[in-house]
């Protein structure tokens, strides 16, 4: 059954959405904050609402409305994953449309809600595999296309759910409405996936030529989306046009919580105020002060000065007396830890194993050498390699230039790291700029091209600036860090590696 819905106007006629059609399809909204996306999402809600079950994961609280107008449960998502979980089976089975409201919670708790509902949605058994129309607003915090603030084992299983979503999920009977405000923070695995879209007002040229290029749109035509007025939006897909459309998205019967600031008059001041602002209420000092402080990184220096420790001389005692030797002091066991992670690093192929292999070579050689006590994770495992490949010394490490540096690959992913620190550690130093071959052994690769798209996807992201002094030598500058290498030839060969005799 073809079912179109009234989306508002485009060049005075009606603007009609295929229902079904978008339930094989999929949907990509974007707009910077005011530009109307929320009405959008409202507008296909309300109009969609009669004819297919929905599912709206909300995190600041907007669509609870939905529930008195047309009767959709509100899921309060201060609830264990397991129990979201339950509930989302249970949504999927009795076909009852519902808000995942996430307000209240921060955004790492809001990820792993989101992902554990989604998850549960998306494992349902197939005799319930009914259409859903799941809308996720604000999918760049659920998707994010590099790590941010959140644990690492947060950002994977709410990107895993919404990967699952819009890639896996039409099977499944689940169609994704997807809204974000900057393409560019959106994880492209995730974007890539939607047939339609409906791209409102930005003003960032990386998200202009991105929503261009979405749309088939020459990128001189991308400055027509700073032009937009609110509630207006490009249509494109199979659902929407064929061709680029304008569309005016029209009223909608419900409201959000939240409306946008009005102008509104100050009120008189009362005689009194300096009394009414500096005197304390009494239950003020009742309240219990709550306090959620970071552990604290460990610092660069002490990872250095372990890696630079030799390895320690294997023990002659008897394979059964060493056996025995379980206890040791916490000094000696990070000897044996660096010990066993630099024999690793010194071998020349390393650079172009990944760190998962790395890290089960890791364990191997730490049970061989019977290091007791847990190993270190993988993430701190990653850290450590990064630092040493980075070949920064204790004496750069102790400066706030570095200490800046680190902060600053806390934002690129694990992968990333050890090429952004390599590169960091020679503009701190004021060395030449790595060559193309030196950045791709960094990054475990052979290859000359991926090296250069790194350097174009750091620029992109605005960590670097990349440019050429007169000879055509190239210069990577850190502005956060003021600071920048020398010149540097990007053809030069890596001196560093030195092939093996069967390569």
């Amino acid at each position: 059954m073809q079912v179109g819905i009234d989306m508002g106007l485009a060049s005075g006629a009606p603007a009609t959405l295929d229902i079904e059609e978008l339930l094989a399809t999929r949907l990509l909204v974007q707009g910077n904050s005011g530009s109307g996306k929320s009405h959008l999402l409202r507008r296909l809600l309300e109009q969609s609402a009669q004819w297919v079950q929905q599912v709206i994961i909300d995190p600041e609280g907007d669509f609870v409305t939905l529930s008195d107008r047309f009767g959709h449960v509100v899921v309060d998502g201060e609830r264990t994953e397991a129990e979201l979980a339950g509930i989302a089976n249970r949504i999927r089975q009795h076909r009852v449309s519902c808000v995942l409201t996430l307000e209240g919670l921060d955004l790492e708790d809001q990820m792993r809600a989101a992902a554990a509902f989604l998850n549960g949605m998306f494992d349902a058994d197939r005799e319930y595999w009914y259409p859903v129309l799941v809308v996720v607003d604000e999918a760049q915090m659920f998707a994010p296309s590099i790590g941010g603030d959140v644990s690492e084992d947060a950002r994977k299983m709410s990107l895993g759910a919404m990967t699952n979503l819009m890639c896996r999920g039409r099977k499944r009977g689940l169609a994704g409405v997807i809204a974000t405000q900057r393409l560019a923070k959106l994880a492209k695995n995730v974007a890539a996936e939607a047939s339609n879209f409906l791209m409102g007002r930005t003003f960032l040229d990386i998200d202009m030529a991105r929503a261009a290029d979405l749309l088939g749109m020459d990128r001189r035509q991308a400055e027509m989306f700073r032009d937009l007025k609110r509630g207006n939006f490009v249509a494109l897909g199979p659902a929407l046009s064929r061709r680029p459309l304008p569309i005016q998205i029209g009223a909608v019967e419900t409201s959000a919580r939240s409306s946008s600031p009005k102008l509104m008059p100050l009120p008189d001041a009362p005689q009194d105020v300096e009394d009414l602002i500096f005197t304390p209420d009494p239950e003020e000092f009742q309240r219990p002060l709550v306090r959620r402080a970071p552990p604290a990184p460990r610092p660069t220096t002490d990872i250095l000065a372990e890696l630079s420790r030799s390895t320690p001389a294997a023990s002659a005692v008897p394979a059964e007396a060493r056996a025995s030797q379980v206890e040791v002091s916490a000094e000696e066991r990070e000897e044996r830890l660096a010990g066993v992670l630099a024999e690793i690093l010194d071998d020349p192929t390393s650079a172009f194993r990944t760190d998962s292999v790395l890290y089960q070579d890791f364990l191997v050689r730490l049970r061989m050498r019977r290091v007791p006590g847990p190993p270190i994770a993988l993430p701190e495992f990653r850290r450590r390699v990064a630092i040493s490949r980075s070949g920064v010394d204790v004496t750069t490490a102790a400066t706030n230039a570095w200490a800046t540096a680190l902060s600053l690959s806390s934002g690129v992913t694990d992968d990333l790291q050890g090429v952004f620190l390599m590169l960091a550690k020679a503009a701190v130093c004021g060395e030449p700029c790595p060559s193309d071959a030196r950045i791709a052994r960094a990054y475990g690769t052979h290859s000359a091209r991926r090296a250069r798209r790194l350097l174009g996807y750091f620029e992109e992201q605005g960590i670097i600036v990349v440019h050429a002094d007169f000879s055509g030598k190239r210069i990577v500058a850190f502005p956060d860090m003021d600071c920048q290498t020398a010149p540097g030839d990007a053809n030069a060969p890596d001196t560093g590696y030195q092939p093996l005799a069967a390569e």
